[in-house]
C-alpha cells in the first residue's frame, strides 16, 4: 500500500515538474520572439514603400463591327433612353432577378435599364447605342472589366 501511494506520489510529482517546466520554455520563446519584432521596429522605424497592386487585364477578342446581334422588340420596363442597339448582360424570367443586376450594374456607374420581350424574357442593359460599332466597342469593354463574369454579354438590335 505505501509502495502505491509512494508511486502516485512520483508520478504527481512528475507531472507538475514537467508542465512547470513547458510553461517556462513557452513564456522564454514568446519573450524572444516579441524582443525580436521590438528590435526590427526600432531599426526599421522608416515607412516601408508599398508597390501598389495593379488589376490584371485580359486579351477578349473583339468581334468589331460584324459581330452577330439577336434582333427582337423589346419594352422598356425600368430606366429610360433605349435605342436600337443595346448591350445585354444578363436575360432573366425572374423580374426580381433582373432587377437585382439592374441595380448593381447601376451602382457601378452605368445606365443600366431593364427591357421585356415579347417572350416575357427580361433583359438588363447597361448601355445602348444608335450605332452598331459603339455597341460592340462597349460590349468588348464590359467583357474585359468584368472577365470572367460577363463573357456572354451580346448585342440587341431592338427593331
Amino acid at each position: 500500500m505505501k509502495s502505491k501511494i509512494y508511486l502516485l506520489g512520483s508520478l504527481a510529482l512528475a507531472l507538475l515538474l514537467s508542465f512547470n517546466s513547458c510553461k517556462s520554455n513557452k513564456e522564454s520563446a514568446y519573450q524572444a520572439a516579441y524582443e525580436a519584432a521590438k528590435a526590427r521596429e526600432v531599426n526599421n522605424n522608416q515607412v516601408e514603400e508599398v508597390t501598389p497592386v495593379t488589376k490584371p487585364t485580359y486579351d477578349v477578342p473583339s468581334s468589331s463591327t460584324n459581330a452577330t446581334i439577336q434582333k427582337e422588340k423589346v419594352t422598356v420596363v425600368d430606366g429610360s433612353g433605349i435605342q436600337q442597339f443595346s448591350v445585354v448582360i444578363g436575360s432573366f424570367q425572374n423580374k426580381t432577378n433582373a432587377e437585382s443586376l439592374k441595380e448593381r450594374m447601376a451602382n457601378q456607374g452605368f445606365k443600366s435599364l431593364l427591357a421585356q420581350n415579347d417572350r416575357g424574357m427580361f433583359r438588363v442593359i447597361v448601355a445602348s447605342f444608335s450605332d452598331k460599332a459603339s455597341a460592340v466597342s462597349e460590349r468588348d469593354r464590359v467583357k474585359a472589366k468584368y472577365y470572367p463574369d460577363f463573357q456572354d454579354a451580346w448585342i440587341l438590335d431592338n427593331q
